[in-house]
């Protein structure tokens, strides 16, 4: 045998073994539930009152969630986090929905935080449902009064959502059409839609979505690029809105900007209004 023929059947086995590798590892390239893992703070810490407990999920997992209620609501957020830290990192958000006038849900998945359990594609789809009854059966909250929120990999949860009930509206942030769309740009060297278990297809959601869409990006988001944003935008249903923000995936966050928040609470204000 060729020592040009040895070196391919090298390169083959390697390339071969590097997919299988991925293969069984790929959660661990979407699901960080370790990092940050400790409760950086409260809603207290901020002079904000809000409960502290658990949901239990369709099939057995406890949940920790927070509720930050609004002294006057005008409806509830239900907010989903993205692949990282837990609801201890998005006070900032619950914040600017009180002064907005809506409480909000902050939902830890299966394995992050306070949470039970170990996550995973479907187990974050229970999660969200498990989320939404306790809004709506609990609280008896009217699902037309309930504005679900995803940050990045929380969109791909928050279409889910969307895409089977009508809520007043569901906003997306910095989130990706897809994380095979997604992993297929930053793995272009592997054959992700061959390997991928993981689909998370937000814009194939939108076909389902009744609700208004609000979609939020920044040009400069160095982990989901911009074109994600209008593809969502694009496949959205009217009635849907576009706000264009400034700065990276981790620090462009709608909250920054009095100016961008304002925005958020203009949309919400407009699809609040019955025909």
């Amino acid at each position: 045998m060729s020592f040009v023929i040895k070196t391919l059947i090298g390169i083959a086995c390697a390339y071969a073994a590097l997919v299988a590798f991925v293969w069984v590892i790929q959660d661990r390239l979407i699901y960080f539930p370790q990092a940050g893992r400790e409760v950086a703070s409260t809603p207290a810490a901020r002079g904000v009152p809000y409960d502290d407990f658990t949901i239990t999920t369709a099939d057995g997992e406890k949940l920790n969630v927070w509720w930050v209620p609004a002294a006057t609501s005008r409806g509830a957020v239900l907010l989903f986090h993205g692949n990282a830290g837990n609801i201890s990192h998005r006070i900032e958000y619950a914040l600017m929905f009180r002064g907005l006038g809506y409480s909000t849900l902050l939902v830890d998945y299966r394995g992050y935080g306070k949470s039970s359990g170990k996550p995973s594609e479907e187990g974050t789809y229970r999660d969200a449902d498990a989320a939404w009854r306790w809004l709506t059966q609990t609280r008896a909250i009217p699902e037309d009064r309930i504005v679900l929120f995803g940050e990045s990999l929380g969109g791909g949860v928050a279409s889910w959502l969307a895409a089977r009930h009508k809520p007043r509206a569901l906003v997306l942030a910095s989130t990706f059409t897809s994380t095979v769309d997604l992993a297929s740009q930053i793995y272009s060297f592997l054959p992700v839609k061959l390997i991928s278990r993981y689909r998370y297809p937000t814009l194939e959601r939108l076909r389902d979505v009744r609700s208004p869409v609000l979609v939020i990006h920044s040009p400069q988001d160095d982990v989901i690029p911009f074109s994600h944003g209008r593809r969502l935008y694009e496949g959205a249903r009217e009635p849907k809105a576009f706000l264009e923000l400034r700065g990276g995936h981790n620090d462009g966050f709608v909250f920054v900007r009095p100016e961008w928040v304002r925005a958020l609470g203009e949309f919400l204000e407009r699809v609040s209004q019955k025909p």
